[in-house]
């Protein structure tokens, strides 16, 4: 008899074959030592003796009396240990078949028509999205706070295409007042903007008491996109960065709450959304002309990337830098950035509200990364 043939139960001493005869069925064995002697004896098979794991057990257990080496068991207490074993083999198909049952209430018979990742993925963006509703409370709070105090926000959203900019703001505002919210987005300049000061077009947008502005890419356009593009001079760039610093700081030292938000994707994860963004008719609409550059511009980029937050991150209107190949980590610290900005009432501090550091980078850590890669 080889053991190779026979695999062991979750019961001590009893093993069952790995092949079903098609006659006899499966085969049960009992095989343990005791005082340094084996013992081994055929229990019958599933089929031709209408064996079962815990009528085994009973046979096994027998065996075991018949031995006479331990005079503690008796045909009651077999009876009982094989009993319980069955109650429990019971219970776990039943509760296996309890699941069953609910899972299939909740998915409905059409699931088996949905492709398994697409499946995976559905349900995962559920528990994403569960996930951020205790912190999207928590902006509720802090946009009542602001009209309470009658105090301004503006937020910036900057980053490479397809960073993930505007999956965070729609998050971010998903249950947002929208009387006390606005989202801009400017496109090209005008021929009148164009001979205007460069800021001007943005403060138009400004917001007033209690509301939150939002740009989707703010003025920092002037120190990226613009300068790879020739759309504006090699002068007009370095006013723009030589000026910013001091144009925000007198934002904040008049009360307004300023906060930067820079999505950092790395160059491959940029690379998958644009493929996603060809191939699927949803998103189509999505990819651009100079989406079709970034890649190839993407050394350019990173250089004005660097010199971009190494003269433009100040104490009063520090960058915040968030890792943005996971979307839903990066829109959760995006929030917790937003939330940590004042000291709103009613937060609830049962929430962790600490940065996770491998997404929520310091300013500092990011150029040090750029300076050994520009994978960033």
């Amino acid at each position: 008899m080889n053991l190779n043939d026979f695999s062991k139960t979750d019961f001590s001493g009893l093993y069952i074959s790995k092949v079903s005869h098609p006659t006899y069925g499966k085969k049960y064995i009992a095989r343990f030592q005791h005082n340094r002697k084996r013992y081994v004896k055929v229990l019958g098979y599933t089929k031709k003796d209408n064996l079962t794991k815990a009528s085994a057990i009973t046979l096994l257990q027998k065996f075991k009396t018949s031995l006479d080496f331990d005079s503690n068991i008796n045909a009651k207490d077999i009876t009982i240990n094989a009993k319980t074993h069955e109650v429990k083999l019971d219970k776990s198909i039943s509760d296996l078949q309890d699941e069953n049952k609910f899972l299939r209430s909740v998915l409905g018979n059409e699931y088996k028509n949905v492709n398994i990742d697409v499946l995976k993925d559905g349900i995962q963006k559920i528990y994403d999205l569960e996930e951020l509703k205790d912190y999207q409370i928590e902006l509720i709070k802090l946009q009542d706070h602001l009209e309470k105090h009658n105090k301004r926000m503006i937020i910036l959203f900057e980053g490479r295409d397809a960073s993930g900019k505007g999956g965070a703001i729609r998050r971010i505002t998903r249950y947002m007042n929208n009387k006390h919210y606005r989202v801009v987005a400017l496109g090209k300049p005008t021929e009148t903007q164009r001979n205007q000061w460069f800021l001007q077009r943005y403060i138009e947008h400004f917001p007033t008491g209690g509301e939150i502005l939002m740009f989707d890419r703010s003025w920092y356009n002037r120190a990226m996109v613009e300068p790879i593009f020739g759309f504006c001079t090699q002068e007009e760039y370095e006013i723009f960065m030589e000026d910013v610093v001091n144009f925000e700081q007198d934002l904040v030292r008049q009360g307004m709450i300023l906060i930067k938000l820079y999505f950092s994707v790395s160059k491959a994860e940029q690379k998958k959304r644009f493929d996603r963004r060809i191939n699927d008719p949803l998103r189509h609409w999505k990819f651009s002309e100079v989406d079709m550059q970034a890649q190839d511009l993407w050394g350019e980029f990173s250089e004005k990337k660097y010199e971009m937050l190494k003269r433009t991150s100040s104490r009063s209107a520090p960058w915040n830098i968030v890792r943005s190949d996971n979307k839903h980590l990066a829109r959760l610290e995006a929030m917790k950035i937003i939330l940590n900005s004042v000291d709103y009432e009613g937060r609830n501090y049962s929430l962790n509200f600490e940065p996770k550091e491998e997404i929520n980078i310091s300013v500092q850590k990011e150029l040090l990364q750029m300076r050994k890669s520009q994978n960033y």
